[in-house]
């Protein structure tokens, strides 16, 4: 469950996002890093994660990163548009399909034969958010700057989320908020209403959605979080599971230690 001492609300959106921006210019400041870049898909995490950066007063540079022409076709580019044109936001493209297909293991390949469809497919789908990430840290370095996640705790309590892909960061202001946490605090920080009112997607493949991929609705996974059940026995197992199965991507890596 989550500690409720620090659960936004409504009411102290304000105060929630004052402690949050704070935290944020502190970490870079420590860093001595320029600002921060992010991966913009046009989600209501990162464009909540862009705009905190942005209030604290943080250069904040946002990085588009289709496949092909996957961004035009899901609407996602026209989204992210808008919040970049809202704020005047800089911003970048880079095509990641070059990369993402020179690095998949041949479909002729031995070690295809036999193997798990889904498997391989998910395999495949994850390959986009592993190399944005790549994308992102080259560009980090380049201009002095922190990586800066946008995973939420809901995403995180069921390991909703591609290890050494949009998992990895420098720094992560959202680890310990909900997505309905999320919302308000989109809402408070004017993120525009096109991406606050579509359906959570991962973008992993065309018309992919987080809900339909899970099984289960992201209500359920915070009532789960703040209450102890999400008010469905049979849900709870599922949550509980995958809690259990995403334990390596949520602790740090085991080493050997005499």
């Amino acid at each position: 469950m989550k500690d409720k001492k620090f659960v936004v609300t409504e009411e102290n959106v304000r105060e929630c996002c004052n402690e949050i921006e704070q935290w944020i210019k502190e970490k870079v400041e420590n860093a001595k890093a320029n600002g921060v870049v992010l991966g913009m898909s046009s989600g209501v995490d990162c464009s909540t994660v862009a705009r905190l950066c942005q209030d604290a007063g943080i250069n904040t540079h946002l990085v588009l990163m289709p496949y092909g022409e996957d961004m035009n076709n899901s609407k996602s580019y026209q989204d992210a548009m808008e919040l970049i044109n809202k704020f005047n936001f800089d911003y970048h493209i880079f095509d990641i399909k070059p990369a993402v297909d020179s690095i998949q293991i041949p479909s002729d390949s031995d070690i295809l034969k036999g193997a798990n469809t889904t498997n391989i497919e998910l395999s495949k789908a994850n390959i986009r958010p592993r190399v944005r990430m790549t994308y992102l840290y080259q560009y980090a370095q380049i201009n002095n700057l922190l990586v800066i996640g946008t995973g939420n705790l809901s995403e995180c309590t069921v390991g909703y989320f591609t290890k050494w892909g949009d998992g990895a960061c420098d720094i992560n202001p959202m680890r310990f908020i909900t997505k309905r946490e999320v919302y308000i605090l989109a809402k408070y920080l004017q993120v525009p209403e096109c991406i606050i009112n579509k359906k959570p997607s991962a973008g992993l493949w065309e018309g992919q959605t987080d809900e339909e991929e899970l099984g289960i609705k992201y209500e359920q996974i915070d009532e789960f979080i703040l209450n102890g059940t999400s008010g469905n026995e049979e849900v709870d197992k599922v949550i509980k599971i995958k809690n259990e199965r995403a334990m390596h991507k949520l602790k740090q890596i085991s080493v050997f230690n005499k």
